[in-house]
């Protein structure tokens, strides 16, 4: 891994939230913004032409209450719903999950420590407070799934979810690379689970770079170990291109 390289105008931005941009918490409503991101992601969004999205497993509303009043382009549920400027639209049909949510919801009432989230097109099960549960996380929703067309299981960290298949971040990041403004720059992704390597792997396939933050084997040619450091480099990108101006 090398030092992160510089951030310039010709370059989009594209960002993780839980992880990347915030420290994990035990529960999704736990995360706390840290004191100066809000601004420093509003000068960049403005300083790169409207070039910064976020892209995140969280639902759109979430991710437009953590950050109000500031609202980002946004391709949410792991590219599942859109938001280039002020309207979103779906990027794909919500399946059938009802099975897998009531088996979710069984599990969690029978282990207080399980956490089920719903989303628009798919089923989230945490088990952040309840480690030991993994496997019987994976076993239960594997199990539901089979009642499910079109579907397939994500694992991040600690939780699993269920979503459609095909739908995953790297190619929001493609789509999103086709719409100006966006188009004809050089994308850099940063995130920090196994869910962003879809993500790593479409910027670098365009000619771009990806981030992980933290440890953890990825195919990000570039590496920062904490949510701080990396909002750090955010910082420092933001005065870099003030004074360019």
């Amino acid at each position: 891994m090398q030092l992160l390289p510089t951030l310039t105008t010709a370059h989009a931005l594209f960002l993780d939230f839980d992880g990347t941009l915030t420290e994990l918490a035990p529960r999704p409503e736990a995360v706390r913004i840290a004191s100066g991101l809000i601004p420093t992601l509003s000068s960049l969004h403005a300083q790169l032409g409207g070039a910064l999205a976020i892209v995140t497993g969280r639902p759109e509303a979430d991710i437009d209450g953590f950050l109000a009043p500031l609202r980002l382009p946004l391709a949410s549920e792991h590219g599942a719903q859109y938001r280039l400027f002020d309207t979103s639209v779906p990027a794909t049909a919500p399946p059938a999950l009802e099975p897998v949510l009531q088996a979710a919801q069984a599990l969690a009432a029978r282990h207080p420590g399980l956490l089920v989230e719903t989303k628009r097109v798919s089923v989230a099960l945490h088990y952040r407070l309840a480690p030991h549960l993994e496997s019987l996380c994976y076993d239960t929703l594997v199990q539901a799934m089979r009642e499910v067309d079109g579907v397939e299981l994500l694992r991040g960290k600690c939780v699993f979810e269920v979503k459609p298949r095909g739908v995953h971040k790297g190619q929001a990041i493609i789509d999103f690379m086709t719409q100006p403004p966006f188009a004809g720059r050089t994308p850099v992704f940063v995130g920090d689970d196994v869910t962003d390597e879809a993500g790593f792997a479409a910027v670098q396939s365009l000619g771009g770079w990806g981030i992980k933050v933290g440890e953890g084997p990825t195919m990000a040619q570039h590496r920062c170990m904490t949510s701080a450091a990396l909002r750090g480099w955010l910082s420092s990108a933001r005065t870099t291109l003030e004074r360019e101006r």
